[in-house]
């Protein structure tokens, strides 16, 4: 038995005739291309389906969690130098005669320096970096005991005979016989 949809329309209850349609090859065309133009973008749910893929792919490839690391670990510990021990202080002076032999051999510096002594000027960062590798070479040498002491440079005194009260006019003619040259090194 077949089943029938109800309806409230009057007349509905008696059976209605079944109509076949001959259908053509162009309405059948027709009718394909309308359900595929509903049928626009991707499939359902294919943004999960490729990561279920990638998942897949790299199960097959899952590291053996039991094998561990490669990286060799020593069996012997050697004792880290104390920071007041000798043996410390021995090789902060090495690293010192290290860095000060690199600051010499420094190509950059020594350029530098040669355009320096023909008279060049340096811009400003060109000049606080040579005052900063000169003042660190200085530090070095004094660090391990190889810069010479500097005798302390005589000051010129002016006038040797002390003078108890002097006017403005005294004061104004020794500023005027002063000469300069005599305080520029």
């Amino acid at each position: 038995m077949t089943r029938k949809k109800k309806s409230r329309k009057p007349g509905a209850a008696a059976p209605t005739e079944n109509v076949t349609r001959n259908r053509t090859q162009s309405d059948v065309d027709a009718r394909l291309r309308k359900k595929e133009k509903k049928r626009k973008g991707l499939k359902a749910g294919a943004r999960h389906s490729e990561g279920s893929a990638k998942k897949q792919q790299t199960q097959g490839q899952k590291k053996d969690p039991r094998l561990g690391s490669k990286k060799p670990i020593p069996l012997i510990v050697a004792p880290k130098a104390k920071p007041g021990t000798a043996a410390a202080k021995k090789e902060r002076r090495l690293s010192a005669e290290q860095e000060l032999a690199q600051l010499e051999n420094d190509t950059q510096l020594n350029v530098l320096l040669d355009r320096l002594e023909n008279g060049e000027n340096l811009g400003a960062g060109l000049q606080n970096y040579v005052d900063e590798k000169l003042d660190r070479i200085e530090q070095l040498m004094n660090q391990l005991g190889l810069l010479e002491e500097e005798e302390p440079e005589e000051v010129i005194v002016a006038s040797a005979k002390p003078s108890k009260a002097k006017t403005d006019d005294d004061l104004l003619a020794q500023f005027s016989d002063l000469d300069m040259d005599d305080f520029k090194e």
